[in-house]
């Protein structure tokens, strides 16, 4: 048990977080040359379908990057589930041409790299996105991504998470020529930075005690809210589920009442249609709402926290989770828990 009083306790979960803004800085630099190959490469490819390959926090990097796939460049993703290749050897023969983007921090999980060799069997084109160069992962795919976050101690993932994040815009960035979003990319540490320094501390006390959340997001930050209700699982014991704010009212609405938190991280794109409307809904229903996004929609909550609103949509939807990090290691500190050793968990998952 770690005692909360004791003021920003300098946990690994911190400090590797505050990383992510210079190590994303350097990445965009240090892979441009790969970035414009892969994306020269892909394009070439013009495949019917894309696919990826994940679990644990690197399966909602995968969300994003089908987001950014089938939003900036118009190829349907799927995602494809590790057993399908590794128990069950069935990768179907229309994965031939197809790129397979495998995201892993390790680069050293089982199921993963025997659900890829599977898919490559089958033709398909294994891109692996990974922290690890000297992974297996890394070894056996026809492109390697590097995301150069350096070593991660933590148990809780946050700047490899980021550091993903900002290589699969990169990388979608060139496959689609989407020159608004890699003109984006350049200022993505200082974007990052302002992002780490936002406090969003004010949350804590809203969330000490609870049991049980919501945590909403849409478009780009769909992804965003799924990582942040699987950290608040892991490092505060906090039952947080992730829904979409225009599935919400499909049933999961019903399960909040009086005084029950709620946090939704907003979209600046065309996805934040309705938000202020949803938002009201949960204040009329006496939630506890506290919401990041555009200054217009966040005026419904309880909490508006701040956020990079201004930035291109997808940058901020990356600022979002580099802020939220900080919330997550300081709610961890105030119930009491060790962010950096959630009990039950290991850095890497051997899943078979």
């Amino acid at each position: 048990m770690i005692d909360h009083r004791d003021e920003r306790i300098a946990t690994l979960m911190a400090r590797e977080a505050a990383e992510a803004p210079g190590r994303c800085e350097a990445q965009v630099t240090r892979n441009a040359g790969l970035m414009r190959q892969a994306g020269q490469r892909l394009r070439a490819l013009a495949p019917p379908f894309a696919a990826t390959l994940a679990r644990g926090s690197s399966d909602q990097a995968a969300s994003f990057a089908k987001f950014l796939l089938e939003t900036r460049a118009g190829i349907p993703t799927l995602s494809h589930a590790p057993s399908i290749g590794s128990l069950y050897h069935a990768t179907s023969p229309r994965f031939r041409g197809v790129p397979l983007i495998a995201i892993s921090q390790s680069g050293r999980s089982p199921d993963l790299i025997a659900a890829a060799q599977d898919a490559q069997r089958q033709g398909a084109l294994v891109v692996a996105v990974v922290n690890d160069e000297a992974s297996p992962l890394a070894a056996m795919a026809d492109i390697c991504i590097p995301i150069h976050a350096g070593p991660e101690t933590s148990v809780a993932a946050t700047k490899s998470f980021i550091a993903t994040l900002v290589a699969i815009t990169h990388l979608v960035a060139e496959w689609s020529g989407d020159e608004a979003l890699g003109e984006a990319l350049p200022v993505v540490g200082d974007t990052l930075r302002a992002a780490a320094a936002a406090d969003w501390g004010e949350a804590v006390p809203l969330l000490r005690d609870a049991r049980t959340m919501l945590v909403l997001g849409r478009g780009p930050t769909l992804p965003i809210a799924g990582e942040a209700a699987l950290k608040f699982k892991e490092t505060s014991n906090l039952h947080a589920e992730a829904f979409s704010i225009a599935e919400v009212a499909h049933g999961p609405m019903t399960l909040v009442g009086a005084g029950d938190p709620v946090l939704a991280l907003g979209p600046t794109d065309p996805a934040r249609a309705g938000l202020r409307e949803r938002l009201e809904d949960f204040r009329a229903r006496g939630a506890q709402v506290i919401a990041a996004g555009h200054p217009d929609d966040v005026v419904a909550a309880t909490l508006a926290l701040p956020s990079r609103w201004e930035v291109h949509p997808v940058l901020g939807a990356i600022a979002q989770i580099q802020s939220f990090y900080g919330l997550a290691n300081a709610l961890a500190l105030a119930r009491g828990r060790n962010p950096d050793t959630p009990p039950h968990l290991a850095k890497v998952t051997r899943t078979l």
